[in-house]
């Protein structure tokens, strides 16, 4: 049996142990210590990460009461090694670990719903709760919580005996048998959980939720904690600074500057759009009644403008109207009828401009490589 010292000192980042077995293993060698306090990984916690005498630690598991440590050289039985951890990775995985008990046990009070899913990532932590919070809900159990932090209240692990457990009062997420671990939150939450945790709740330093969305039926929240939440304020901190420097604007009145110019530039849009449509109906007002074909070209027009003029045109065309769009050896088309099947054109079109498209008998629509010289011949003699 591994004596797991992490559960007696979160806190541990060195120590040292005997050898007790070292045997293969596919991932490399598979190490049995007396006393060990890398952190196997569980309770949505992933496993700690570090080193074993200089040997980069592969991998932790937990083999019945014992936890292997894979390595990638072997390690001599009865030997003296030392252990150490990833202490930066360590203390951010436990600042978000107690984060979220605190804020689950603050939710919990305030809202009477439980903590239904939890995973620590390499971006966030996600928490599930079994209802539905509003913005309003969520920005009072945020304060609470940093609250709680503030307060450095004492964070205790308990070994209650079958009896206590019984009359205990705790938030655990499935039914428990053998040995439960109480991870006690002075006055804030009491909850089931292997994972090391830190001494205090000021350790924490702030609980920021990012995220929130409705998720089966409750609420789904992603949240940041520690250093981890201050990286994120960095981050956001320079974005908005490089806004303010853009728009002019005081750094608490970045939202509302942009606010306003998409404000503008709807308005522009709306103008542009009425402009088009004038002009439109001028290129519109412009064509003329043609027993053959009609051709537009424009170098700037986009393509629902260049529909609805070659549907005016169409109307005028005694054989169809063809518009494109671009320049020489670089065209879109758009080609309609009132009086020819085009899709049975489509071949023979696209042949003579070398082009590529095809659409319905009313409607052709495609691009080409000819010239603007050779289009008009081509539509000319198209009768």
């Amino acid at each position: 049996m591994t004596e797991k010292l992490y559960y007696q000192n979160g806190h541990l980042a060195r120590f040292t142990a005997r050898v007790l077995s070292c045997a293969r293993d596919e991932k490399g060698w598979a190490v049995k210590l007396e006393r060990t306090a890398f952190f196997p990984g569980g309770g949505g916690q992933e496993a700690d990460e570090g080193e074993l005498s200089g040997l980069n630690l592969l991998g932790l598991r937990e083999e019945g009461e014992d936890i292997v440590h894979l390595v990638p050289e072997p390690l001599e039985p009865g030997a003296l090694v030392e252990g150490k951890l990833n202490w930066p990775l360590r203390f951010a995985r436990m600042q978000g670990h107690s984060g979220e008990h605190i804020l689950s046990g603050t939710v919990h009070r305030l809202f009477g719903c439980d903590n239904v899913g939890f995973h620590m990532g390499a971006e966030d932590i996600t928490i599930d709760f079994n209802a539905e919070l509003s913005h309003e809900d969520l920005a009072r159990a945020e304060l609470e919580t940093n609250r709680a932090v503030w307060r450095n209240v004492p964070v205790r692990t308990l070994l209650p005996s079958p009896g206590e457990l019984a009359e205990m009062e705790y938030r655990s997420k499935k039914e428990l048998s053998g040995e439960v671990r109480i991870v006690e939150i002075e006055g804030v939450d009491r909850c089931a959980c292997c994972a090391p945790h830190v001494g205090n709740t000021g350790e924490v330093g702030v609980v920021k939720i990012i995220d929130s969305m409705r998720h089966r039926g409750g609420t789904r929240l992603s949240i940041l904690c520690g250093e981890a939440a201050l990286a994120d304020y960095e981050a956001l901190h320079r974005n908005n600074a490089a806004v303010s420097a853009a728009l002019s604007a005081k750094r608490l009145e970045t939202g509302a500057a942009i606010a306003r110019i998409m404000s503008e530039q709807e308005e522009r849009k709306a103008e542009l759009t009425r402009l088009k449509r004038e002009i439109l109906q001028l290129k519109s007002a412009a064509l003329r009644p043609a027993d053959g074909s009609i051709c537009i070209f424009e170098e700037d027009i986009d393509m629902v403008t260049l529909r609805e003029l070659v549907n005016a045109g169409s109307e005028l065309a005694g054989v169809l109207c063809a518009g494109f769009a671009g320049r020489d050896g670089d065209y879109k088309y758009i080609i309609g009828s009132r009086t020819r099947q085009l899709r049975a054109l489509a071949k023979e079109i696209n042949a003579a401009i070398s082009g590529r498209g095809g659409g319905s008998d009313a409607m052709l629509q495609g691009s080409c490589k000819a010239a603007r010289a050779e289009i008009e011949a081509y539509f000319s003699a198209l009768k």
